[in-house]
């Protein structure tokens, strides 16, 4: 691959992409497609894609955003080396192994080479594979601002103690949040999980007390934290469960959500001045805030913890190539809800 601008405008690469809103099921509702391989703007770097992995934003675009037959790239978690640099580069070189979860608004990593502003990338963990690596940037991202920025935590003060409640516990942010927590914090962590492996695998990225979600969850919160709950991170099911948050939180106590949560009702949270958050780490890169470096440096940061064994990759299973076949089977996969951790793909 040339660092040429114009040279790389020329070349084409392997992509899977989609022209509409399809069932998964579908064959058509992903494609293997060739396209040309993207030229990095200024601040850009253009990074050879060596692993993915899938989110629910992955699916949901897919399934509510119609590209009206235009080809419509997916994919944002990526991990791989930097090929290219814009004019303007400052923070990595080419030969860099990389991580990231780039920008909603641009084309996706489900393809050969990928675009993406230097503000949003870190330097690979060194101790993890670009499989291992792709797992992380996205839930790592939304765990870090959900529990550092909006719900103020102190990072390293084993001293700030409470109690901390983590929904859907295995799940890809879940299981982030978890490991975040007990190694930057002095709280105890409460995950939800429904499943003997689910709940296991809660347990090993760091909570300490499981509850089941498909059963009323005041009287269990009751139970294991006796005290009160002092934080929600909220993955799934805000508005189901937002009246138990409200009578288990202690007063003043915080909900960060980041689900699709329509409407809440938000007048159960006043008696107890109840604070409500909502987190979506794609805010900086889509309104292009001042501020968007921070990714850079929470990526850095996440990367120093993995690679010292405070945190751990939450990839759980590679379904191999990338291509339309095996991503179908990972969007299938998700929009089950039976997903534990996180779902790569590895390649081209």
């Amino acid at each position: 691959m040339t660092t040429s601008g114009e040279a790389i405008g020329q070349e084409r690469m392997r992509a899977v992409g989609y022209r509409s809103a399809l069932p998964i099921e579908d064959e058509q509702s992903l494609l293997d497609v060739e396209l040309p391989v993207p030229t990095p703007g200024p601040r850009d770097l253009l990074v050879r894609v060596e692993a993915i992995s899938v989110n629910p934003v992955d699916y949901k675009i897919r399934q509510n955003a119609d590209p009206d037959g235009q080809i419509r790239v997916l994919g944002w978690d990526a991990a791989g080396t930097v090929v290219a640099v814009g004019a303007e580069v400052e923070l990595f070189a080419v030969g860099d192994e990389v991580y990231y979860a780039g920008a909603v608004d641009r084309p996706g990593t489900n393809a050969q080479f990928h675009a993406v502003d230097e503000r949003l990338v870190g330097r690979k963990p060194t101790t993890l594979s670009f499989t291992e690596a792709a797992a992380l940037p996205l839930t790592a991202l939304t765990a870090w601002e959900g529990l550092f920025e909006h719900l103020g935590l102190r990072q390293r003060d084993a001293e700030q103690t409470g109690t901390l409640l983590v929904t859907a516990a295995a799940g890809g942010v879940g299981s982030i949040v978890s490991q975040l927590a007990r190694a930057l914090t002095g709280l105890t962590v409460i995950g939800t999980a429904s499943r003997r492996e689910s709940a296991e695998f809660a347990r090993r990225m760091g909570a300490q007390h499981i509850v089941d979600h498909h059963q009323p969850l005041v009287k269990q919160l009751a139970e294991v934290a006796p005290d009160g709950v002092d934080y929600v991170f909220s993955t799934t099911g805000t508005q189901h469960n937002l009246a138990a948050y409200a009578e288990t939180l202690n007063p003043f106590g915080h909900i960060l959500a980041i689900d699709n949560a329509d409407a809440p009702p938000m007048m159960v949270l006043k008696p107890k001045s109840i604070s409500f958050h909502w987190e979506y780490m794609f805010t900086r890169s889509t309104f292009q805030t001042p501020d968007q470096i921070e990714q850079h440096r929470i990526l850095t940061e996440l990367a120093r913890l993995v690679d010292a064994g405070s945190v751990t990759s939450t990839a759980t299973e590679d379904l191999g190539r990338i291509n339309a076949a095996n991503l179908r089977q990972a969007h299938r996969l998700l929009e089950s809800g039976s997903a534990i951790g996180k779902t790569t793909l590895t390649g081209f």
